[in-house]
């Protein structure tokens, strides 16, 4: 229906003839003269309809409007000078028309297409006429550049692309699963994965030894900016590697995506960083290092502290830290609200956050009048404390401590707008994680990644003691800009081993034989030494676009209530249905309720 893209004619066109086909993006009168920019996928295309050249043509072009499919046949022209456009890649030249064919009309949008619209919800509903803007265009048309070049470079790795199945079994990944229930097995559910985890491993023990997916996720769990039900990963499993081989990997992957999705080359080799470091230093175990405003430890400046609060902690084997917002003391009342508030979520035991500033010369704080002269020496000096800086305290243990300036640090720099350079990209791997934490409220030990993350060799015996809050796992997260981009490990392979992992996450030999049995007797009959890692490729697009949302690169998102506005879903299910599938709801619409007893 073509000859060319409406972004593919330039100045060795001229005297050709052309057939070009898409959306009308404008239309302009010119007395008499209409001028509409043609517009597909790849851009955009002048044509001009010129009233003596085809009397009929013209006339009908008068009837155009904006999103009308058209199809215009003429002679590529250059245009008059001065009039060029030096914006589009086609400025130079014209489409002279001589034919047109209305393909379809197009009725009044709900909304401009030029223009940036912030009501969420509709451009939901209307999400086909969404995507046809600019820069969602550009959005997607990226994350499939991005996608293509990670498939071709773990092709040429020698990697094989391997699906797995979408119906599975619940599994231990740390959200709710999405339940399917099973017509053919009365009472029986199928879970949606939330990732591939048991099945890549069983691909290792069938000697595949490089698998790659690009999978779809589910997680029944609460939304945000950058998570949806379904996700979408790079998953990555190989045999007989250690932690240097899959990061190596990745480092290279990740490159070729960037060069593919931006043009730029990122580092060969990524800084690294352990769990320990991370969570010391800023507070996060995937810390945005574009910007300093480091966690300060100063417990040698209040070592002989008469303040009580200090002095309490201290000698109880707490933390005094601080981090300094540098130039941030002009801070308003609003923001000191919001970071008192965010303190406290993250577990401030009191309603404000002690702080010190410097402005106009003056220290300002209720703490200044407390410290002793050498301590106020030693707080400006450690805290490089200068005109126009805001210290912010906390103290406590060194986990609460440590969480609670890592939020204040990260909500200041949005505060601060230091993490607002979307062209500067700080690759880091953070390493050396602990592979299990306690369950205050259950009183049980969890795994950090998953039951299948292997213990750090030199660690094997703090597990085997009992120790397991220090047993760190062989373990990796590959963060980029404060955002986990994905995290891996290297496996357990041995059925003795995992079993005994099991144990101490409270599940016993029944419950491991029914839920992981097919894993345990697959590791009986020779299961190679193995690891990988999962990449969101949701995130990894959403950062090359140069996004805040993983739902501006993804074609048809679920809104923050789970729900796509455009499709209705979910949707209620007809009582026969459910009943063909042995499922009874229990949950009474209100809604329906009311309209009950309305019309009764």
């Amino acid at each position: 229906m073509r000859t060319h893209h409406c972004n593919e004619i330039r100045d060795f066109h001229i005297d050709q003839a052309v057939t070009l086909i898409g959306w009308v993006n404008s239309a302009r009168d010119h007395g008499g003269v209409i001028f509409i920019d043609l517009r597909d996928r790849e851009g955009l295309t002048q044509c001009v309809f010129h009233p003596d050249e085809n009397p009929e043509v013209s006339a009908l072009s008068h009837t155009l409007r904006e999103e009308d499919v058209v199809q215009v046949t003429g002679r590529v022209s250059k245009r008059l000078e001065g009039s060029e456009n030096a914006k589009i890649a086609t400025g130079a030249i014209e489409i002279v028309a001589t034919g047109l064919t209305i393909v379809n009309k197009a009725d009044v949008l709900p909304f401009q297409l030029d223009k940036e619209l912030s009501n969420e919800d509709l451009r939901m509903k209307y999400r086909y006429l969404d995507l046809r803007r600019p820069r969602m265009n550009k959005n997607i048309r990226q994350r499939s550049v991005i996608t293509s070049a990670a498939r071709r470079y773990l092709d040429d790795s020698g990697f094989y692309e391997i699906e797995t199945p979408i119906l599975s079994n619940p599994t231990p990944e740390g959200a709710r699963d999405f339940l399917v229930p099973s017509r053919l097995n009365p009472g029986r559910f199928y879970a949606l994965p939330q990732a591939p985890q048991q099945y890549k491993q069983l691909l290792m023990v069938a000697g595949m030894e490089k698998y790659f997916q690009i999978a779809r996720c589910f997680r029944d769990e609460d939304l945000r900016a950058d998570r949806q039900p379904e996700f979408t990963q790079i998953d990555i499993e190989a045999s007989f590697v250690n932690q240097n081989d899959i990061i190596g990997l990745v480092e290279g992957l990740l490159g070729s995506m960037f060069k593919a999705g931006l043009g730029i080359d990122v580092p060969a080799s990524f800084p690294r960083m352990t769990y320990a470091d991370a969570m010391d230093i800023y507070g996060s175990d995937k810390p945005d290092t574009r910007f300093e405003m480091k966690i300060t430890d100063l417990a040698d400046v209040f070592a002989t502290t008469e303040f009580k609060i200090f002095r309490g902690i201290l000698d109880g084997g707490g933390v005094v830290r601080a981090i300094n917002a540098k130039g941030f003391a002009i801070i308003t009342t609003g923001q000191m609200n919001r970071l008192n508030e965010i303190a406290v979520q993250a577990g401030l035991p009191v309603k404000n956050l002690a702080f010190i500033k410097l402005e106009n010369g003056e220290y300002k704080s209720p703490l200044w009048k407390i410290f002793t002269d050498s301590e106020k020496a030693n707080v400006v000096d450690k805290l490089d404390l200068a005109e126009g800086d805001i210290v912010f305290f906390a103290a406590g243990s060194r986990d609460s401590v440590s969480t609670i300036l890592g939020r204040v640090r990260s909500e200041c720099a949005v505060m601060m707008e230091l993490n607002n350079d979307s062209t500067k990209f700080n690759f880091l791997w953070v390493v050396d994680f602990p592979l299990l934490a306690h369950d205050e409220e259950t009183g049980h030990w969890a795994a950090v990644h998953h039951p299948f993350t292997r213990p750090h060799p030199d660690d094997i015996a703090k597990l085997e003691a009992g120790d397991y809050a220090n047993v760190r796992a062989v373990a990796y997260d590959v963060v980029l800009n404060g955002y986990e981009l994905g995290g891996g490990s290297i496996r357990i392979h041995e059925k003795e081993l995992q079993a005994q992992m099991f144990s101490v996450l409270g599940v016993g030999p029944e419950e491991q034989q029914i839920k992981f049995g097919h894993l345990l007797d697959a590791f009986r009959f020779g299961a190679p030494p193995h690891g990988g890692l999962a990449l969101g490729l949701d995130r990894i697009a959403m950062l090359v676009a140069g996004e805040d949302s993983i739902r501006e690169v993804i074609a048809f998102p679920k809104n923050n209530k789970g729900a796509d506005l455009m499709a209705h879903s979910p949707c209620q299910i007809e009582h026969k249905l459910l009943r063909e599938v042995y499922v009874q709801s229990t949950y009474k619409d209100p809604k329906l309720a009311a309209e009950k007893a309305a019309v009764q």
